[in-house]
């Protein structure tokens, strides 16, 4: 519906050049433009160019002024949809969503078809989980613009929020019937591995499994592909074929933890002797890869645990790696496991001090910067658990011979912040 205080068509022209602006983040030239038409006497409390002039103060940081400005406009034209859409952005923007999507609502009742706002209230309504509310905006949008693939996702999702996942189905159907399908056509190929998801969600694992088989040629992600289908055998206790399958992506990526994971299910290991088996034969496959190493220490205890330990610190400290800390850090809700490591670290700063080995057996020396990364680890070891004074001597170590080191000052600055010493973790440089 037109305004009920249409601009003539000089004021027109320049009403459009202030949404340009706008849409163009150029503020100052849209408030340059507004203050024109508003200088026209007759003109002076036209409701939109008064509300577009409080939406571009907002943008600049004025919020009392845009308030003022977008109330007035609203007060001269109750009956503009671009007063009310207008007046929904400003309340969007101080995050008061709810007063937010009554005003669309109001913009609506006077331009039930605007695009942009039913797509602003779609959002709002996601946002608020107003999921009913959403499904009944998704459909107007899909009435007006049923040729557009956002409209039919838009709308199939609404149904796969409310759990209706039979008429989501139907709706991606409908919609992929009228797809022309090129060849690596990648947004077909999502749609088709959102129609999956749906189904997978929806428990039907053996149509999913169909599914996928049948329109496998056509998706273009092949590792998603083949993932989705190592899930659906594992559902469907097609274990072989699973295993079969998580052993390919490994050979394609050996540094995945979930692959790992896969391989273990589809296998059933449960004992520790069992399950460390196919770690072995990864190590033995992929020297180079680090998640066998780890993934192992996860589960095993005593001996075991403190033998592939060390040799799984030895590599890192060796190397010199940063965030080898990190890696281990889940380890430390085992107190058994907190204490062999303890006493890895202190038996390597002895034997390195004395020897320039890690073990006094050990024939080759180690290079000075092995020293240097593990004061770096016992340092984060005392931190993590909480003797900070302990971590501050050991983190000063590597800094006195190595001052240049950028790592070091992180965590000493971290650890200045757990002794509450906010002033030195702030300024803690080199």
């Amino acid at each position: 519906m037109p305004s009920s205080n249409p601009l003539p068509p000089k004021e027109n022209n320049l009403f459009k050049r202030v949404l340009r602006c706008y849409e163009q983040k150029q503020y100052k030239n849209g408030l340059k433009f507004s203050k024109q038409i508003l200088s026209n006497p007759k003109l002076s409390e036209h409701g939109e160019t008064l509300a577009m002039k409080g939406l571009t103060l907002n943008c600049l940081g004025k919020k009392t002024e845009a308030y003022d400005f977008v109330r007035r406009g609203l007060r001269n034209d109750l009956r503009s949809h671009v007063c009310w859409h207008v007046y929904g952005l400003l309340q969007r923007s101080d995050r008061k969503y709810d007063e937010a999507i009554k005003c669309y609502r109001n913009a609506l009742k006077w331009d039930k078809d605007n695009l942009q706002i039913l797509r602003d209230l779609s959002l709002l309504q996601i946002q608020m989980r107003d999921i009913e509310g959403y499904r009944d905006t998704r459909h107007q949008l899909l009435i007006l613009r049923p040729v557009q693939r956002a409209s039919w996702i838009g709308y199939a999702m609404a149904y796969h929020l409310l759990q209706d996942y039979e008429m989501a189905m139907k709706i991606l159907e409908e919609f992929r019937k009228t797809q022309n399908v090129k060849q690596f056509d990648y947004e077909h190929s999502e749609l088709l591995l959102y129609q999956n998801l749906v189904l997978q969600e929806a428990g039907l694992h053996q149509e999913a499994l169909d599914h996928i088989n049948q329109y496998s040629e056509q998706i273009v992600d092949k590792l998603e592909l083949e993932e989705t289908k190592a899930r659906l055998h594992c559902k469907l206790g097609q274990d072989a074929k699973a295993a079969e399958i998580y052993k390919e992506l490994l050979k394609r990526n050996n540094e995945n933890w979930f692959y790992y994971e896969g391989l273990e299910k589809a296998l059933h290991l449960l004992q520790p002797e069992d399950r460390i088996t196919i770690y072995e034969e990864a190590k033995k496959e992929f020297p180079r890869a680090s998640a066998p190493k780890r993934l192992v220490l996860n589960f095993t205890l005593g001996d075991t645990f403190r033998e592939l330990m060390d040799e799984y610190l030895q590599r890192g400290l060796k190397k010199g790696v940063p965030p080898l800390f990190i890696t281990l850090r889940s380890l430390y809700s085992d107190p058994e496991k907190v204490r062999i490591i303890e006493e890895l670290l202190l038996g390597y700063e002895m034997s390195l001090k004395l020897n320039e080995t890690f073990k006094e057996t050990d024939e080759d020396k180690e290079t000075p910067t092995t020293l240097l990364w593990t004061y770096f680890f016992i340092a984060q070891h005392f931190d993590q658990i909480g003797q900070a004074k302990k971590a501050l001597e050991y983190i000063q170590k590597p800094i006195q011979s190595t001052p240049t080191l950028v790592e070091l000052y992180v965590v000493q600055g971290r650890i200045y912040k757990v002794l509450t010493m906010s002033y030195r973790a702030a300024y803690t440089r080199y």
